[in-house]
């Protein structure tokens, strides 16, 4: 299914963990890592896609994420000649693609690589949002430069808690509190400031 320019319609899924870290999958049989994607099969809107992706891809179903966000508009990438069917060469230009932002809310262990017969990665790992986008495609970069840019305003806010700020301990501001004396003076007496 292209469009009149000869662009596939697709979805793109960046998968974060509580940590904001995103799922990095490694194409089978190759050294490029990359996120989830797939086409948007006739009929399909691109969150029912999104899902069927991301549970072939992934393994993972709907009570196992949270939308957090998708990309307003489409966002394109032209694929190289040497890379297109020779029978598709002339009709077929690349990809445009709906990017999804979504929150793992299962677990680690929810994800199945094999969960298809035609498994795209042979491995993951959580990766920083800003992924190292030298390991991907050279001509995929710019479109996930754009999709990661556009979808960071959505990240989640991390809470970093103090331990002792939870556990009731607090700094308490004293108003006896004087500085140590110098190295080799010595010590004022007490109520003096001397």
């Amino acid at each position: 299914m292209l469009d009149r320019e000869g662009f596939r319609p697709n979805v793109g899924i960046v998968l974060l963990n509580v940590r904001n870290q995103v799922f990095w999958g490694k194409r089978i049989r190759s050294h490029s890592w990359q996120f989830p994607q797939g086409g948007i099969k006739h009929g399909e809107t691109p969150e029912q896609a999104m899902y069927r992706e991301l549970q072939e891809e992934v393994g993972l179903l709907p009570e196992h994420v949270r939308i957090l966000a998708r990309t307003r508009d489409w966002l394109r990438y032209e694929v190289p000649d040497h890379f297109i069917r020779r029978e598709a060469r002339g009709h077929y230009r690349g990809q445009k693609q709906i990017w999804f932002l979504l929150q793992l809310t299962g677990r680690d262990c929810d994800m199945n690589l094999r969960a298809s017969d035609h498994p795209e990665f042979d491995a993951w790992r959580w990766n920083e949002y800003w992924v190292p986008l030298d390991v991907v495609i050279e001509f995929k970069r710019d479109v996930y430069q754009m999709a990661l840019t556009e979808l960071a305003r959505f990240l989640p806010r991390m809470h970093h808690h103090n331990r002792y700020l939870r556990s009731g301990v607090r700094m308490q501001k004293r108003d006896d509190w004087q500085a140590p004396p110098p190295e080799g003076s010595e010590p004022a007496a007490p109520g003096t400031g001397r």
